[in-house]
């Protein structure tokens, strides 16, 4: 409902009948995600009986993030951006040997930068020396300044593929460090501050998904759901606890809601049978972990990024499936060499599921989420 708001603040007011239609189109995929999402954890559910590897699973996952990559083949805006970046690197690259040469360089960079000089006529006009003297115009132990001026003006034009960053460059704005020309004015996070923070937030967001996994393994889905849920909550706790903004502050009116949901969950993990209920505590406490992981992970980013316009989403996930690709892939041999789960690799039928509740309950629902 959040996003939708949002929707309906970027439309005009007299256009009425649009944001109506945005709203409805918002509720509908809000409604799409939720069933994808609970599709997703039952299949997750099915998948364990045969092939229970909770960090295998995870791992699976979230590293299919890394499609969303593929924005900067098809995706225009980041293909500028990463052009615009290397050219900026390698212009570094050659400061420091273009400032050795300068009799060398000089020449050449005027010529491939600047246009023909055109030499136009100047008339000076100059009202505080007429002043001196009109003034002094009688006084004979004053001299008159004898320093003359060309009267030609040189003019170079710079070609129009640089245009832009000339007229940036004129315009006020704060300094954004190592960010490209074409950000500053929307004031986006540039890709190489976008990975940065992808880099720091790829591991809470791992364990946060891990334990949701770890739960479904060992617990009813309707339970480990009901148990995310709370995520929100410990969010209001952190957010007052490390506030980002005024708007974080504790009430009252937030305390007894802490309360009275948390209530509310421990009476949904004792209601389970008999049974199970031990087995169904230890999920409990795995989904209860995930989610205190999911609200560090967002009191943190918050934090981090003070507007949600400045970071591209689509592409902070696609660097946290990277990174999750590159870095985390040593769990493996830890969980196998300390028999928490042993590796090895599933059936084509589990790696069917695998790809399919990848693909769909994990990148399709988050871009329809973001959507």
């Amino acid at each position: 409902m959040v996003e939708v708001e949002k929707m309906n603040r970027v439309v005009s007011p007299g256009k009425s009948s649009s944001p109506r239609r945005r709203l409805v189109l918002g509720i509908l995929l809000l409604l799409l995600v939720d069933v994808i999402w609970v599709a997703s954890s039952e299949l997750t559910s099915y998948i364990f009986q045969e092939f229970h590897k909770p960090f295998f699973s995870t791992f699976a996952k979230t590293s299919m993030f890394i499609l969303y990559l593929l924005g900067f083949v098809v995706w225009r805006p980041w293909r500028q951006q990463c052009s615009k970046r290397l050219r900026g690197r390698s212009s570094l690259l050659f400061a420091d040997a273009e400032g050795y040469f300068p009799a060398c360089t000089a020449e050449g960079t005027v010529n491939h930068t600047l246009s023909e000089p055109l030499y136009v006529p100047v008339k000076f006009h100059d009202l505080q020396n007429e002043k001196i003297l009109t003034s002094n115009k009688n006084d004979k132990s004053v001299k008159k300044p004898r320093v003359r001026f060309s009267n030609l003006m040189e003019v170079r034009q710079l070609p129009s593929s640089q245009a832009l960053e000339a007229k940036l460059s004129r315009m006020s704005h704060p300094p954004v460090r190592d960010s490209e020309p074409g950000l500053r004015t929307s004031g986006k996070f540039s890709v190489c501050e976008v990975a940065k923070i992808s880099f720091f937030f790829c591991f809470v967001w791992f364990l946060a998904n891990y334990s949701y996994q770890e739960a479904l393994s060992d617990t009813q889905v309707a339970i480990v759901n009901i148990i995310s849920s709370t995520s929100g909550l410990f969010t209001l706790i952190l957010a007052s606890i490390f506030p980002s903004n005024s708007g974080d502050r504790f009430t009252l009116s937030k305390f007894l809601a802490v309360v009275l949901s948390i209530g509310g969950v421990v009476l949904v993990s004792l209601s389970g049978p008999e049974d199970s209920r031990d087995q169904d505590t230890i999920g409990s406490l795995w989904s209860l972990l995930g989610a205190v992981l999911y609200a560090v992970y967002v009191v943190m980013i918050k934090r981090k990024v003070e507007r949600e316009e400045k970071l591209d989403i689509p592409m902070f996930f696609g660097f946290v499936g990277l990174f999750n690709l590159l870095l985390l892939w040593p769990g493996f041999f830890v969980l196998h060499y300390t028999k928490f789960e042993a590796f090895e690799f599933p059936s084509k039928v589990v790696w069917m599921y695998l790809v399919v509740n990848g693909l769909v309950g994990t990148v399709l629902s988050e871009f329809l989420w973001l959507w």
